[in-house]
């Protein structure tokens, strides 16, 4: 009887591991393809999601939580009694629940039966199925085609199968090849089951909206939640986590090698520079008073070698060939954010970005449009989201508001509100001048690091001011420079934690310092930084860990979206290899204008006749004086609105200009009425010459100071 009992459970579970759906018979679950598998045992019912939105006698009568997904089971199983009367045409088997709904079609099948014979389910509206969508579509011409998403097709299509496909620029060679139907729906329907409605976007230009829209034309079906690895579990634990591993050649640990004391000769270090290899003091013979420890594979690199150092303790000739496989492979794999030395090159950052903004197509233009409620960073982000958006492209800008309408003032005076606002957001974090980035998980959902990294490459190269804000422990952590910077408590003074790693750093006795310890005792566990200190000295090499952590080794994933963005028109590389001169660019501090700098961006064209270019020497004189003036504030008008009168922004661009400003005069009918006139194209100022300074300053104060008002207003 036992036996039989067994046997009768076994069956059951085979029974249930091999359930069928209802309406199309396949028992399939695949999530992805068919939709959601349910079963309501309690009706012995068994249902794909996709098969009930597409079968033609169902609607959606109940609640989310009733049935299945509001399909009631009266509903249900009325429409399985209707399908049994009708054939599949493809498989020619009964229970055919989806019907073609052009009404000269009477074509009838089931869903996985559709979608094996490239019908196109599209899931929106009522649900229409297009039998003859295939024929009537996909082989229509180029122009009624949409060549972003077969582009996007074709580059996805040769990642995943890079020998099924042909690699072709043009699109309908793409179509000719095949890249229709099945191959089509299963590929991007795999990527939107993953990515869903927050992520699924075009793998090349980024576009969601547009691409979207094409792809539930073309039958995909787009989840409205986020994406799966999202939805994940402790999705981003392991950035809470730091290397607790010795991985010296022998270690000297009885308790192994990731057993690691609080301090002593027995506390694992980790390197310095990629922090993924670890070390007892001991068995690297690393002093006491030492914290920093460069591992074999960094220290190889940053040195230049071109043969790695082998391990004293070897034990025969295989083990020393292996050991150096090993070695340089890792050398060859390891992270390209670790820079290795490099050549001093002597070219300025100007310089550097001149050459970069050499590839600014002049003939093409991208329209920046700033309406009277826009934000500068909104409509900068909603540019670069374009699906047509070429960063080559000469930026074309337009306020809607300025009564002065000229590109090359428009566009400088975009630049610079728009990295006024890229460091209030989100993403970073400290004091005015000092920022750093700060963990922000609806930042990483949405990607804008590398939005705001690449809109900060932009600006650089296409004539925007020095950044200026960047902490040296964000620069560090970006480009490795200074190489041998350490994080401090002034990168991250006007924080929360700041405060509370502030109170570590200050404290006076042993007691104080275990007490401001246990406030932040599980942030400092979840860094791997929580021990017993047994000494008040111990805490400047706690403080150095958490900083450590805090600023670099939690935000790797943040850097490295940050990095690309800053890959935009080839920018990153460039400050790679001369990060030295770019430092001033990106951490300042800013330099104030004075009377000498300002002076010192124009030069003078004198006329070749003695008697006028006496004249113009005395107007020079003038000019020099009235900036002196400005400086000292005895001037109606600041330094910033002169330059700004005079080329269109009150900061040099960190390209410098070009054209170089320049000044010239002109002899003017009426000297009552001889104002300044500035050529922001050309970066020319004209000044009038007249028989005395007060006249020039009345003149000059005038003109700058109600070119100011009109940009207030």
């Amino acid at each position: 009887m036992d036996a039989i009992k067994e046997q009768r459970i076994q069956n059951k579970q085979i029974l249930h591991t091999e359930r069928a759906c209802s309406l199309c018979k396949k028992s399939d679950d695949c999530p992805d393809i068919y939709g959601e598998m349910v079963t309501l045992e309690e009706h012995n019912l068994t249902a794909h999601y996709f098969c009930l939105l597409m079968a033609s006698g169902m609607s959606q009568r109940g609640k989310e939580n009733e049935g299945i997904h509001g399909f009631l089971v009266g509903d249900i199983k009325k429409e399985i009694q209707r399908s049994l009367r009708l054939r599949c045409s493809f498989c020619k088997d009964k229970g055919a629940s989806v019907g073609c709904f052009i009404k000269r079609c009477a074509k009838k099948f089931h869903m996985p039966c559709g979608l094996g014979h490239e019908v196109i389910f599209q899931f929106k509206d009522s649900f229409p199925i297009d039998c003859l969508f295939v024929k009537s579509t996909h082989r229509a011409s180029p122009a009624s085609s949409n060549p972003v998403c077969l582009y996007v097709a074709q580059s996805v299509w040769i990642k995943l199968n890079p020998s099924s496909l042909t690699v072709c620029s043009n699109v309908l060679h793409v179509m000719e090849a095949g890249f229709t139907g099945i191959v089509f729906s299963f590929l991007f329907q795999k990527y939107a089951h993953s990515a869903a409605k927050f992520f699924f976007k075009c793998t090349l230009c980024n576009n969601k909206e547009m691409f979207q829209k094409e792809m539930v034309r073309m039958g995909i079906y787009i989840p409205e939640r986020d994406a799966s690895w999202e939805l994940e579990e402790n999705a981003y634990e392991e950035l809470l986590q730091v290397y607790e591993h010795c991985d010296a050649t022998r270690c000297l640990s009885l308790q192994g090698r990731g057993k690691s004391s609080q301090s002593g000769y027995f506390e694992i270090l980790r390197c310095t520079i990629c922090g993924s290899k670890g070390t007892h003091r001991k068995c690297s013979r690393v002093n006491l008073n030492e914290n920093d420890w460069v591992c074999t594979d960094c220290k190889a690199v940053t040195e230049e070698t071109t043969s790695v150092q082998l391990p004293d303790r070897v034990e025969s000739p295989l083990v020393v060939k292996q050991e150096r496989k090993r070695m340089l492979k890792t050398i060859s794999d390891i992270n390209s954010t670790l820079v290795p030395k490099r050549l001093c090159m002597l070219a300025s950052s100007s310089e550097v970005l001149m050459d970069l903004a050499s590839q600014i197509s002049q003939q093409q233009s991208t329209e920046v449009l700033l309406g009277q409620n826009d934000g500068v960073m909104e409509a900068a982000l909603r540019v670069l989201r374009q699906s047509n958006f070429n960063p080559s492209s000469t930026l074309s800008v337009k306020f809607s508001r300025d009564k002065i309408n000229n590109n090359t003032k428009n566009q400088r005076c975009f630049l610079r509100q728009l990295v006024l606002k890229l460091q209030m957001s989100d993403i970073f974090e400290g004091p005015d001048g000092a920022k750093n980035l700060a963990l922000n998980s609806k930042a990483l959902r949405d990607d804008l690091y590398f939005e705001v990294g690449s809109l900060l490459a932009l600006s650089l190269v296409h004539g925007g001011p020095p950044l200026g804000f960047f902490s040296p422990a964000l620069y560090h952590g970006l480009f490795n420079y200074p190489t041998d910077y350490k994080p401090t408590l002034q990168d991250l003074e006007e924080t929360a934690f700041g405060q509370k790693l502030k109170r570590i750093a200050e404290s006076k006795t042993l007691k104080g310092l275990q007490h401001a310890m246990q406030s932040v005792s599980q942030y400092l566990e979840a860094a791997g930084c929580w021990r017993t200190v047994s000494e008040l000295s111990e805490k400047d090499l706690l403080v150095e860990d958490v900083l450590n952590f805090y600023l670099i080794l939690r935000l790797q994933l943040p850097l490295q979206r940050f990095r690309e963005g800053l890959r935009t028109l080839g920018l990153f590389e460039k400050v790679q290899t001369c990060a030295e001169s770019f430092f001033s660019v990106f951490c300042g501090p800013m330099e104030r204008l004075t009377a000498k700098s300002v002076s010192e961006l124009f030069s003078v064209q004198l006329s070749e006749k003695s008697e006028q270019r006496a004249q113009e020497k005395t107007a020079t004189n003038f000019w020099k004086r009235y900036l002196e003036e400005c400086d000292e504030g005895l001037c109606a008008a600041s330094l910033e609105d002169l330059l700004t009168f005079t080329i269109g922004t009150d900061l040099v661009p960190a390209i410098g200009f070009k054209p170089t400003p320049s000044i010239s005069f002109f002899s003017p009918p009426d000297p009552f009425c001889a104002f300044p006139q500035s050529h922001w194209d050309t970066n020319h100022v004209l000044l009038p010459l007249l028989p005395s300074y007060e006249l020039f300053k009345k003149h000059l104060d005038y003109v700058v100071c109600q070119f100011a008002m009109i940009q207030e207003f």
